[in-house]
């Protein structure tokens, strides 16, 4: 399977994966590290989702306006445009998309100011392999429930 990586400019690269059929949910994997940004997609390409990586929160959201996604996982910090204002951009164009942010630190600062923003499922640095895929596979079967709740929001 083939995992593509979008670049600052806009262009998309394939790296070849091994992994199970095709689930059909494809996931939006944002990460400044590449090991991490790696890692996480291999993992999630093994366990047989279609998966796209960018580095940086600009290039995310051009992603993000060209192909549909069933998950973004995504850090907080991220060059350009940090991982709650990709949350807030979701949520101003009302793209119902899951998303879990993984950080070492939560931005609580940022989920008192917008509440709409609280949905979004954390997920604490460092974590295991199998805490991330047990998160995406509890939230996907069921992201349409979450979204439901998740961008019934007017603090603006």
């Amino acid at each position: 399977m083939t995992v593509n990586i979008f670049t600052p400019a806009g262009e998309t690269s394939g790296g070849m994966l091994q992994s199970q059929p095709d689930s059909g949910q494809r996931i939006l994997v944002v990460e400044e590290a590449e090991d991490i940004r790696q890692l996480n997609a291999e993992v999630l390409v093994d366990a047989g989702y279609q998966v796209d990586a960018a580095e940086d929160g600009a290039t995310a959201w051009a992603a993000l306006q060209l192909h549909r996604y069933d998950l973004m996982l995504t850090d907080q910090f991220l060059p350009k445009v940090s991982g709650v204002e990709l949350l807030k951009k979701l949520h101003t164009a009302r793209m119902k998309l899951p998303v879990i942010m993984a950080t070492e630190i939560l931005p609580t600062w940022e989920f008192a100011l917008h509440p709409c923003l609280q949905a979004v499922t954390m997920l604490r640095r460092p974590y295991t392999i199998e805490k991330l895929l047990g998160l995406v596979k509890s939230i996907l079967p069921h992201g349409e429930i979450l979204l439901a709740r998740s961008w019934q929001c007017n603090d603006n």
